[in-house]
């Protein structure tokens, strides 16, 4: 389990960098005026320099990856129930979004700012949630069909 989770994280840190600079492109293109924008104007003067500033956003969408990817194993725990896996995946990926998050600039560094940038992970989250358990439940139905039609030629 140990080694599935590390792999997974090792594998997540280039994805994320990879979501993550495809991210600014799609923002840049929605509001940077024609302009490539890598990163918010705020990370730039914290880091003093903007190679600074994309360095350190490249790192912490690497390191957001890794903690997706890794804590992904959690999905496999087939003793634990819907409920329990949903819960302490998000607990893990909210704790390693909002400090990235902040770090990163990505959300105003005030109480509504954290609170705000919260409301929406927890509705993208849930997006993403019902959409993958919709299919996951399409998915099994077409395969209970498929167990009756075959045991219904058996007999």
């Amino acid at each position: 389990m140990k080694k599935k989770v590390f792999l997974r994280a090792l594998l997540g840190f280039p994805v994320g960098i990879t979501i993550g600079y495809a991210i600014t492109i799609i923002a840049s293109l929605v509001s940077a005026g024609g302009y490539y924008s890598p990163c918010p104007p705020a990370l730039v003067e914290t880091m003093g320099n903007e190679i600074n500033a994309v360095a350190f956003q490249a790192l912490l969408c690497g390191l957001l990856g890794s903690a997706f990817a890794g804590s992904s194993v959690i999905w496999e725990m087939e003793h634990w129930s819907i409920a329990k896996q949903t819960g302490i995946y998000f607990v893990i990926t909210s704790a390693a979004m909002l400090p990235i998050a902040y770090l990163a600039n990505w959300m105003p560094h005030t109480a509504i700012g954290f609170f705000s940038y919260f409301a929406l992970f927890t509705f993208i989250f849930i997006v993403v949630w019902l959409i993958q358990y919709l299919i996951i439940r399409s998915k099994v139905k077409k395969m209970n069909s498929k167990v009756e039609s075959i045991s219904k030629e058996d007999k």
